[in-house]
């Protein structure tokens, strides 16, 4: 169940987000909503950047759903071996790769059902594609949304699909989209996981974490 906040708290809270975070957007390189979940595949447990510096090359190599199925599997995997765990990710990409072509004519579907009906994709792989290549409202739980929602005191839960519903109820819809992307950077510049720098932090006074600091 949702947190009980005050809208004036949320709506502030909004507020400094956007004002700290003006247009961002996910950090993953792509053109169309393929490279994306490939994209998004590969970055389990990988930098962004370093997974930019692989697809830069591998979305000149292989552009179509079926070029991913067709391409030797030693050859994937040892094109999208910098970004770890290459084996399991390459066998995800020609997976979720074969599924499009069987179900979808080889095109990434803008919709959550179909989108979880893919091999190896959840719930925050989804909204990424739903919000970043589609436009289509959506929260991304991933480690930095779950650990400052948490801080913050916008959920108790530490289950990503619960944290989602939590942060539903309390997000307007229209936010959801950028509210997403201002989390995962806020987490990524501020409120890191070892050491928040919470005497920098324009969220300080709306946070019960960062009240406890002080």
């Amino acid at each position: 169940m949702a947190q009980k906040i005050a809208k004036s708290r949320i709506k502030k809270l909004l507020e400094i987000l956007r004002n700290t975070y003006p247009g961002v957007k996910t950090a993953l390189g792509h053109r169309n909503p393929l490279e994306l979940l490939i994209a998004t595949i590969l970055s389990a447990q990988c930098t962004d950047e370093r997974v930019n510096q692989v697809t830069k090359t591998l979305f000149q190599k292989l552009r179509t759903a079926k070029d991913f199925v067709e391409v030797p599997l030693s050859d994937l995997e040892e094109m999208v071996r910098p970004t770890g765990f290459y084996r399991n990710k390459a066998k995800s990409i020609r997976a979720c790769c074969q599924a499009l072509l069987e179900r979808h004519s080889g095109k990434v579907p803008d919709n959550m059902e179909a989108l979880l009906q893919l091999p190896g994709i959840g719930r925050k792989t989804a909204n990424v594609l739903l919000g970043s290549a589609f436009g289509i409202p959506g929260i991304v739980v991933d480690t930095h949304v779950k650990r400052v929602s948490q801080r913050i005191g916008l959920t108790r839960e530490s289950d990503p699909v619960k944290i989602e519903f939590d942060l539903m109820a309390l997000i307007p819809k229209k936010d959801w989209i950028d509210f997403s992307h201002q989390m995962i950077w806020h987490g990524r510049a501020l409120c890191k996981a070892r050491k928040p720098n919470c005497p920098a932090c324009p969220l300080r006074e709306l946070c019960d974490y960062g009240r406890e600091t002080t």
